[in-house]
């Protein structure tokens, strides 16, 4: 555990020239203590030992959450964040060794972006979200409500009429910033309601309709969004259940942390790299996962420029592990 805890104190004071020294790191101690990716690395024919570049580390597929215990040595988790279900009913576990660490590590991150959360009153739309156990998402934003300091701050589920009472409230009784997150039928819903000015405020999209509209790409929906809350741009943040960090856009790309950063593999060789500028199955890694696993094979098509700022395209089919079977938008 003392390894565990100087990786964790690594990880959040890491510099960007030090990523590679770090990930290898992490890489040797989880092929060597996480019990999952050792056997992946195995069946590979992978010899950790022969690893001494970043760009050699293999990605364990991100399936593999729902069917194994993905965790880096022995103890009991503090708590077990879930993904959304599936037409199957499978669900990804994601085991946290320790919830004050996760807190610790979204802080940061939200602080990078948006600064101190007392800056805002946060508001969040996340019913789909809020009416199942386990969520990430719901976690943290809990954390920034309670960091925020606002009376306003709190989770308004479905009650677009409290949402707007509050926001004029908010609006009239401080100089602080309106920060709205809201999954994307929700941020529809309130929109199509004819929110009060919402102009000066930021708003954070998570994603997904969740069976509630049609789904739309990205773009298309925010195009709704901007023309409804007459704001510059809708933000949006990348994260997933099996993840500890997450990503932000600012103008129109998402952004990592100084722990985090993503590669495009090819879809037709899920060993093979792409260039800068090229679609492909997105693969991340996230230094703050020591606890699971760094080195993540995601399902999403994505594509990553020169400077490491990417573009979620849209979802990979699951039979296309060396196929080229694209569900977008």
């Amino acid at each position: 555990m003392d390894i565990l805890n100087g990786l964790q104190n690594k990880v959040i004071n890491l510099d960007d020239e030090d990523f590679e020294q770090v990930a290898l790191e992490i890489f040797q101690f989880q092929a060597h203590n996480n019990q999952v990716y050792r056997e992946y690395i195995t069946n590979l024919s992978v010899d950790p030992e022969k690893i001494d570049r970043l760009d050699q580390v293999p990605f364990l597929p991100i399936t593999l959450f729902k069917s194994r215990r993905i965790v880096t040595g022995i103890w009991d988790p503090q708590m077990v964040f879930t993904s959304s279900g599936t037409v199957s009913g499978q669900t990804s576990r994601h085991y946290i060794h320790d919830l004050g660490y996760y807190e610790k590590v979204t802080f940061e991150i939200f602080k990078k972006f948006y600064s101190s959360p007392e800056r805002y009153h946060i508001m969040a739309l996340l019913p789909s979200y809020l009416e199942r156990t386990g969520s990430s998402l719901v976690h943290m934003i809990r954390n920034l409500i309670s960091k925020s300091r606002s009376p306003f701050s709190g989770f308004y589920l479905r009650d677009y009429k409290k949402l707007s009472e509050h926001i004029i409230a908010a609006k009239a009784s401080s100089d602080r910033k309106i920060m709205v997150w809201g999954v994307s039928f929700a941020l529809l819903d309130l929109a199509e309601k004819g929110p009060p000015d919402l102009s000066d405020a930021i708003i954070i999209e998570t994603g997904g309709m969740k069976g509630q509209r049609p789904e739309l790409i990205r773009d298309d929906l925010h195009v709704r969004l901007l023309e409804a809350f007459g704001v510059r741009e809708i933000q949006s943040e990348f994260g997933m259940a099996e993840l500890m960090s997450q990503a932000y856009t600012q103008t129109g790309r998402f952004h990592t942390p100084s722990w985090m950063k993503v590669k495009i593999r090819d879809i037709s060789d899920p060993f093979d790299s792409m260039p800068a500028g090229k679609a492909g199955g997105l693969n991340v890694i996230d230094l703050s996962n020591v606890h699971s696993c760094a080195f993540i094979e995601t399902q999403d098509l994505a594509e990553v420029d020169e400077q490491g700022t990417f573009k979620v395209l849209g979802r990979l089919d699951n039979a296309a592990v060396r196929g080229c079977n694209l569900l977008v938008g």
